[in-house]
């Protein structure tokens, strides 16, 4: 069938059917579909949607537009979560740990920082030496030996979806859900994993600030995952407030090797970052229920089995091998550490998420331009969470900066995001809904 007539159907609202759908996505592989027609099948998928069917069959053609990774020989469950992207989300950076201490083998292919939200990979290029893009064989003897390794993805993998995620980008058709709900599933499946659960944000730092809205994509990629063979669940998670008390690139990692060496106990993120340890175990088969898995994650946390398995990926991916005992020598500080202090007393009872995120680029820690070059040094800590009680004049954050001029800049900045009013705000959950096939 001619791309234009594809085109034409879903204008039109009929259903493709999985071969139409896998030759098109063929034709965007190999350039035979032009960007024109790419541009208007995403818009006809925009207005007309896709059917769960239609979407499990673009994921799966998307997925074998390029590599799939073969994990035999590996006596592991094969792992994997994904966030949709917030402001002081680095859970990925100790799940995995947590996760393959536990027993898992966690492939985990992430991105970098999108509009005002942080990048896992740009958070682990503050470590000396970490290699984002290692060789193939690297990557899987990493998983192998050590049972996870974070890194990006390569060309090989689906490319379809580079193409595709290109051209929505600049044709107002990237918020459609199937076309979302594709392009992450694919590349995760392309890593040929077995289980996977879903970390959908929403809240003022979250790009879907509607709960109905984070619903509905949650549960379109539960369903398309599941649909594909791969057992997955999701949690919709608060960001109206940062996950951890960082946001930055070292000052998350400095987070990230506190918070593996038992420094984080009690907080939002240690909640967070177990409860979906916890899925991922029940997910994978290791454990039969949440709470004995919780536990498990608990004790890999606890004994420092986790640390160590963080230290050990770091090293087998070019870093240094003393990265847990001594980060400050290895994570390069920024110029100016400057407090920020509170405006008047009382409780801070709200805070703008996303602009916490866009100050972070502001001060260098992000992108502007795809290639801007990142300083990795700077970015905010000691960030209070909402409901502290402080007092007029005591500290609420620290911004780390490249001059004098940059850190009283974003210190007035950061102080003007938050919200302080008489009395204490409503305790909002962490976790607000689990769905499930």
């Amino acid at each position: 069938m001619l791309p234009q007539e594809t085109i034409r159907r879903k204008r039109n609202g009929e259903p493709l059917s999985r071969e139409e759908i896998a030759r098109f996505v063929a034709g965007i592989t190999d350039g035979s579909v032009s960007e024109g027609q790419v541009a208007a099948f995403a818009m006809a998928v925009w207005f007309k949607g896709m059917a769960r069917e239609e979407t499990v069959a673009l994921t799966l053609a998307m997925r074998d537009s390029g590599d799939v990774l073969d994990w035999s020989g590996i006596d592991r469950p094969i792992a994997d979560k994904h966030s949709t992207g917030g402001v002081g989300d680095n859970v990925s950076l100790m799940l995995a740990p947590i996760a393959a201490a536990c027993g898992l083998a966690v492939p985990m292919i992430s991105g970098r920082g999108l509009g005002h939200t942080g990048g896992t990979l740009d958070k682990l290029e503050s470590i000396p030496g970490y290699t984002i893009m290692p060789t193939a064989e690297r990557f899987r003897r990493t998983v192998k030996d050590i049972g996870c390794a974070i890194i990006g993805q390569t060309a090989a993998l689906a490319p379809a979806d580079k193409r595709i995620y290109a051209i929505r980008d600049v044709t107002a058709t990237v918020d459609s859900v199937p076309l979302i709900t594709a392009s992450i599933l694919s590349k995760k499946l392309a890593a040929s994993l077995q289980s996977l659960v879903l970390d959908v944000k929403v809240g003022n730092g979250a790009f879907m600030t509607d709960a109905a809205e984070a619903e509905t994509l949650a549960r379109s990629l539960v369903e398309v995952a599941n649909g594909a063979g791969v057992r997955t669940a999701a949690l919709i998670t608060d960001m109206d407030q940062p996950l951890a008390d960082a946001a930055g690139n070292a000052v998350e990692i400095a987070n990230c090797i506190a918070f593996l060496k038992g420094g984080k106990a009690g907080t939002r993120l240690e909640r967070v970052v177990l409860a979906f340890a916890a899925e991922m175990l029940v997910l994978s088969g290791q454990e039969t229920d949440l709470a004995a898995a919780h536990g498990k994650a608990v004790q890999a946390l606890a004994s420092g089995a986790a640390a160590e398995t963080f230290g050990r990926m770091v090293h087998a991916l070019g870093g240094p091998a003393d990265i847990m005992e001594k980060a400050d020598a290895h994570l390069a500080p920024a110029p100016v550490i400057r407090p920020v202090f509170a405006a008047q007393a009382g409780y801070l009872s709200a805070c703008d998420t996303r602009g916490i995120g866009v100050a972070v680029i502001e001060l260098g820690g992000g992108r502007s331009r795809p290639d801007d070059m990142i300083d990795h040094r700077v970015g905010f800590d000691r960030l209070r969470p909402l409901g502290t009680k402080v007092e007029k004049g005591e500290e609420i954050a620290r911004v780390h900066a490249a001059s004098e001029a940059d850190a009283a800049r974003a210190a007035e900045r950061l102080a003007g995001l938050y919200r302080i009013t008489p009395d204490a705000p409503a305790a909002l959950p962490e976790i607000r809904t689990r769905i499930s096939a």
